[in-house]
């Protein structure tokens, strides 16, 4: 299995944190968050990493060459634009083997989720992405029916819906996003034209016509760091 990890974004949320360093490299438990996923990702299997870079990107560069990882990692860079999650997977596309699935993983994400888990139920599912979700409190929902399809979004602040599919929409069941999700690489040939968009708009206009599934996480733990707050948090974990 090859991996990306998503790490270009620019942390404002984390105001002084990513004053001088980007997200990527604020550190819990004496660790960069870059490293932390990095070295989940090559211990459950992940024979080659790419990184996206734009916010800092030298620093990331940098920091990424002065290890001795047990995988090789790779720079996908966007320091000219950053082209959001969608764009950011597609400009890194030349970078992926197209013989095996891509694990998508945020670099924000601590989790201790068993990826093998989510491989094998991805491979099993013949789907052509499966996204990783769990039942938490959150603003932003993906809908899925009795069978873990995705059907569509609801954004709960705003009342804005996209429904993928109108017949489950109603009675699907609301679960977050964990930031972990697996595409096929054929997932490439229905991207839009355009370089700079978002995958969850790719998602939910392919469930309309195509095979994506939730797998549907109750490990122990799940934390996203972007914000002040859960990063005091993990820092208290992770001593």
């Amino acid at each position: 299995m090859q991996a990306m990890i998503f790490a270009a974004g620019l942390g404002t949320r984390l105001k002084d944190e990513t004053a001088d360093k980007p997200k990527a490299l604020v550190e819990v438990g004496g660790k960069p968050l870059l490293q932390r996923a990095i070295e989940k990702l090559s211990a459950e299997g992940v024979t080659r990493i790419v990184v996206n870079v734009h916010h800092f990107a030298p620093q990331v560069v940098d920091f990424i060459k002065s290890k001795n990882w047990d995988v090789p990692v790779l720079i996908s860079d966007e320091s000219d634009k950053l082209l959001e999650t969608g764009g950011g997977l597609k400009f890194a596309a030349h970078l992926f083997s197209p013989d095996e699935p891509i694990l998508i993983y945020n670099v924000d994400i601590l989790s201790d989720i068993n990826l093998q888990d989510v491989f094998v139920q991805h491979t099993k599912s013949n789907a052509i992405a499966t996204l990783v979700v769990r039942q938490r409190e959150t603003q932003r929902y993906f809908k899925f029916d009795s069978e873990h399809n995705l059907v569509g979004w609801i954004n709960k602040k705003t009342g804005e819906s996209k429904i993928s599919r109108p017949e489950n929409f109603q009675e699907a069941t609301e679960m977050a996003f964990s930031g972990i999700h697996i595409v096929e690489p054929e997932i490439f040939d229905f991207m839009p034209d355009e370089d700079r968009f978002s995958i969850v708009q790719v998602y939910l206009e392919l469930a309309k016509t195509k095979n994506i599934k939730g797998y549907f996480d109750n490990s122990e733990l799940w934390m996203d760091v972007g914000k002040p707050a859960q990063l005091e948090e993990a820092r208290s974990i992770f001593k």
